[in-house]
């Protein structure tokens, strides 16, 4: 039997939940910081860490609590500075600037004792009274590389933090002490803080840089682990967490619709199928676009909402070859049904593509998506692998939202043998091939579906004929062997359709 608690014995600190200022971060973290603890930011100069303590401070204020930033190596000036950048002012809080005039006169100088040792000791003390002084409930402390060149030994060095720490914590004050990882092999802080969070920056060869978050240490918070993409710009940090399908579950009714065309509602089934995703694999210039904006269309005109996603093609020639094939879709632009959006790869995080989609569906409230075409969201990935993990958990999102999605995976090479940068066809539920083949000294086109999970589909190659009244799917190619090698070998009486074809 456990002794009873002695009467004497400080009262459990309360388990408030305070925000961090970015919402994106709150929700990593279930609800953001327990309040009166001390944090760890660390990450390299660049990463925003300024920036992430000026928003925690200024979330503050809009609740009503006092702010104290302390700048050991900052002027005041080049902070307000930072926050005059992404439209803010710092005139609410109070900023402490230890790097003064004083600490640069000769004169105050002395060569008894060595000057870290009471260089440190004054720095401390100087903190000290300020927070006293302004009884502040939030506190950034920027930086502690500047800590660990004045105690110039571990010991000393969390010895002073372990003392800062008691210190904040008798003051009621939650604190974020930022550090620049001047020092990789310092393990000192992750111990003694309550939690610890890492900001990266990746440099790529071309393109935008990346910028990664990882909650490393969170003690009573159950967050979510690994790495979140997020961007520093004009207004602060915002940060995308990882998606996680599970999280997102809801009940809804598949539902099979119609594609605008009688051919291809044959070869799907029926349709497509709401909650279900269909990917488009073909060369280029087969077709795959114009397939899709068909579908897409067609649940335009049911009025419901769709978004695109273009990753390849400009947007005027995406609406012109559109409207040339009998397939215009600038009247739902204006009516607000549909959004197309020119993505640029280079300029992409991962992160930030999935909150897009997450948006598009929650917000604008879409129930069909396209994203046009996976080979250019490829090179938005560190690698394929990641791709397809990434691609795993926004069809799945996608598919319990009840969302109706279409996937275009271009292929390499035209007649012939054909290679693709990836394989996503095992986690799509229905799969639509698009061939070239030759047939009476013209170059031709066929389309089969080889897969789907939720509809009795047709399991014939049909050739495939683009043209001003947009697509037409002709008969069975029963008289060829061998269409999908794009070089068939004649066996029957199948006519060719006769039009003049326009291109994808």
């Amino acid at each position: 039997m456990s002794e009873p608690l002695s009467p004497t014995a400080p009262p459990r600190k309360s388990s408030r939940r305070i925000s961090t200022g970015v919402p994106g971060l709150d929700d990593i973290l279930g609800g953001g910081l327990t309040a009166e603890r001390v944090y760890l930011i660390e990450g390299t100069p660049g990463t925003g860490k300024t920036t992430l303590g000026m928003q925690f401070l200024l979330d503050g204020v809009a609740k009503g609590e006092h702010g104290l930033y302390i700048t050991l190596s900052e002027t005041a000036d080049e902070l307000r500075a930072v926050a005059e950048s992404h439209g803010w002012s710092l005139d609410a809080l109070s900023i402490f600037e230890l790097a003064s005039d004083e600490a640069l006169d000769p004169e105050t100088q002395q060569s008894i004792l060595h000057p870290a040792e009471i260089e440190l000791g004054e720095t401390a003390r100087g903190v000290m009274e300020q927070v006293d002084r302004t009884k502040p409930a939030r506190v950034v402390f920027d930086s502690l590389s500047e800590m660990r060149l004045l105690a110039q030994n571990p010991l000393r060095y969390r010895r002073q933090i372990l003392a800062l720490k008691q210190f904040f914590a008798s003051r009621a004050c939650t604190v974020l002490m930022l550090d620049d990882k001047s020092s990789q092999s310092d393990q000192h802080l992750h111990s003694i803080a309550h939690g610890v969070v890492c900001l990266e920056q990746l440099a790529k060869e071309f393109g935008k840089e990346r910028r990664r978050v990882n909650v490393m240490k969170m003690r009573g918070i159950a967050f979510r682990g690994g790495y979140h993409d997020y961007v520093l710009d004009t207004g602060g940090l915002q940060i995308y967490p990882r998606l996680v399908a599970a999280e997102h579950t809801m009940e809804f009714k598949p539902t099979t619709r119609s594609t605008g065309s009688s051919g291809l509602d044959a070869l799907l089934g029926g349709g497509l199928v709401s909650g279900t995703n269909t990917l488009f694999v073909g060369p280029s210039g087969v077709g795959k676009t114009t397939v899709v904006v068909r579908c897409m269309l067609a649940a335009l005109n049911r009025g419901e909402k769709a978004s695109y996603y273009l990753f390849d093609e400009g947007l005027g020639t995406f609406f012109a070859r559109a409207a040339a094939l009998g397939l215009d879709l600038r009247p739902h632009l204006e009516t607000g049904l549909l959004a197309v959006r020119h993505i640029d790869p280079a300029e992409l995080a991962p992160g930030q593509f999935a909150q897009m989609l997450r948006d598009s569906v929650e917000v604008d409230g879409a129930v069909f998506i396209a994203i046009d075409s996976l080979n250019a969201y490829l090179q938005a990935m560190p690698g394929e692998q990641f791709l397809v993990l990434q691609m795993h958990e926004l069809l799945a999102y996608l598919n319990q939202k009840g969302v109706t999605t279409a996937l275009i995976l271009g292929e390499h090479g035209i007649i012939g043998e054909v290679v693709r940068d990836v394989d996503l066809s095992y986690l799509s539920d229905s799969t639509m091939l698009l061939r070239y083949f030759e047939a009476g000294g013209k170059l031709r086109r066929a389309i089969t579906v080889s897969k789907s999970r939720t509809t009795s589909h047709a399991l014939t190659i049909h050739e495939l004929l683009l043209g001003a009244g947009g697509i037409e799917v002709g008969a069975a190619l029963e008289g060829f062997e061998g269409v999908l090698t794009g070089l068939p070998a004649y066996r029957g009486g199948t006519p060719m359709m006769l039009a003049t074809d326009a291109n994808d």
